[in-house]
């Protein structure tokens, strides 16, 4: 049995990741129009779109971040439609409120993840950004569910869940 236990394990060894802020910025130089910054803290724009990556090395942390809108100019629907796109539609990224403003962001360990994890991520916040306000995706694969618009009907009695 503990043969079969190293065997199942040995593979995950060989893959971890190395991630770090230096090839984090190659990456970042690599798919931005321009960036500026240092370890751990960069500033990069795609097609005019904004970014911020920000890193925590002693904490294995990473974000990419994206401004969309000042927070406090939504409507009830559109906050309402992001935590919906949270669920179905973005996917990797997510819609947030900080200090007044509406970000596209993707939180991620930072070691852990790969070069193609990040350039994926970067794609993800820019179109999380851009399909704001229309529809709300940061790819093109959406979960299934109710991502309509219409209005809810009004429930009698909450769902129970059951523990397992």
């Amino acid at each position: 049995m503990k043969k079969l236990a190293i065997l199942l394990f040995i593979p995950f060894f060989g893959f971890s990741q190395t991630m770090n802020n230096e090839k984090l910025e190659t990456i970042y130089k690599s798919v931005s129009d321009s960036i500026q910054g240092q370890a751990g803290g960069w500033e990069f724009y795609i097609k005019q779109t904004p970014f911020i990556s920000i890193t925590d090395t002693n904490h294995n942390r990473m974000r990419i971040i994206s401004p969309i809108a000042d927070s406090n100019s939504l409507s009830e629907e559109l906050i309402k439609a992001c935590l919906v796109a949270n669920f179905h539609t973005a996917l990797d990224v997510k819609y947030a409120v900080s200090d007044g403003i509406l970000w596209a962001v993707f939180i991620h360990p930072l070691k852990e993840l790969s070069e193609d994890q990040v350039k994926d991520a970067v794609s993800q916040v820019y179109y999380a950004n851009i399909n704001f306000g229309t529809t709300f995706t940061s790819t093109s694969l959406s979960f299934p569910g109710n991502i309509t618009n219409e209005k809810e009907t009004k429930v009698e009695k909450k769902p129970k869940f059951k523990k397992a």
